[in-house]
């Protein structure tokens, strides 16, 4: 396992994260705290030092069961929690991005882990209630009581993202060091505006779903050695969308090709296309969680990738697809585009023969 800086911080977390979410058997399909150990064991024997969960996770048996875990070596791991859900609340203020529910969820995430801080703390969901000003002013004030050491947002629009940037970075005060968005080699939707925000405001970049819920492990596959024979007639039963069922194919096909698993390939994907990406990988068993950990020594070699690259890429959201035409790019840059070096994130894209390309610092 290597190691990153975590966004503009200088906080050193692995390259993977493993996703707490199966700790605990609440919501049917988790695990026992027997085997949320082993895996958790297993990822720290790995290298592993980053751990995500959330309030609500299995009804907070995920905060406790990881509060066990990492008790005798607290200070070794990162331990990233979140707020905002309040499912069932009794009250109205019991769920949400406030104040009140920010402290009040913190409080009780401190007591499940039995800590007296956590590393990253996250809005979950961002409520389009909660003015942002409100948010940044209590995330500093419990960084400053030494609660949270690290901010983050999850499941939240770019401009919330770039306006509490611009805000903390106005004030002097606790900047938002990553965002966790789902992304994945068949969920490429951030790419237009969250991956330039990234390079622009300097965040981690945190996958949730890297292998979009199992469809980018195999096991749905006619060929697969894995599941049942339902789940492998699954790709061809109408459950997974039409059109990724083209790149479940030819995922399996190179993966073969490269001697690796289909998730090991999916999940190097993802960090061969944006080095800030940091998979949160799940895993019920032991040996899940070795499959997916031995895509950090898969190498993708250039022919293989573009082939997913091509098969994967979708149509950005407006404009950004609209910069990129030639004619904009005519307009815009008055025919000099490919004489252009620019060392700065340049997410600009123009037709090529073989597909379409990123200008880059090292493009010529």
């Amino acid at each position: 396992m290597r190691y990153q800086v975590f966004g503009n911080t200088g906080l050193k977390v692995s390259e993977f994260c493993l996703g707490a979410m199966t700790f605990g058997e609440e919501w049917g399909w988790g695990s026992s705290a027997e085997q949320s150990r082993a895996v958790f064991n297993a990822f720290a024997e790995a290298g592993g030092n980053f751990i995500d969960t959330a309030d609500v996770y299995t009804g907070g048996s995920s905060e406790r069961l990881l509060g066990e875990f990492i008790a005798s070596e607290r200070d070794r791991y990162v331990v990233a929690t979140k707020f905002t859900a309040g499912p069932q609340a009794r009250d109205p203020n019991a769920a949400g991005n406030s104040r009140k529910h920010m402290r009040r969820s913190l409080e009780a995430s401190l007591k499940r882990l039995g800590t007296d801080y956590v590393d990253i703390y996250w809005v979950h969901v961002w409520d389009f209630l909660t003015p942002i000003e409100e948010v940044m002013q209590s995330f500093d004030d419990l960084v400053r009581e030494g609660k949270v050491l690290y901010i983050g947002f999850s499941d939240a629009p770019a401009w919330v993202m770039s306006r509490a940037s611009t805000l903390a970075e106005l004030r002097g005060s606790t900047r938002p060091a990553a965002m966790q968005v789902q992304y994945s080699l068949s969920e490429r939707g951030i790419e237009g505006e969250f991956l330039p925000m990234a390079e622009a405001l300097d965040l981690a970049l945190c996958c949730w779903s890297p292998l979009d819920q199992g469809i980018l492990t195999g096991k749905f596959s006619l060929g697969s050695r894995g599941g049942d024979e339902s789940q492998r007639n699954q790709l061809h039963g109408g459950h997974i969308p039409d059109h990724k069922r083209a790149l479940v194919i030819e995922l399996e096909k190179v993966a073969e090709e490269l001697a690796c698993s289909p998730a090991q390939l999916a999940l190097r994907w993802l960090r061969q296309r944006s080095p800030r990406a940091i998979p949160i990988v799940g895993a019920r068993t032991v040996e899940q969680l070795r499959d997916n950990l031995g895509a950090v020594d898969v190498q993708i070699p250039e022919a293989q990738f573009d082939r997913l690259e091509s098969l994967s890429r979708r149509p950005l959201a407006w404009p950004h697809e609209m910069f990129s035409s030639p004619a904009q790019t005519g307009f815009t840059y008055g025919g000099f585009l490919d004489r252009i070096d620019c060392e700065r994130a340049f997410p600009v894209r123009t037709d090529s023969s073989d597909g379409i390309e990123s200008y880059t610092a090292e493009k010529k």
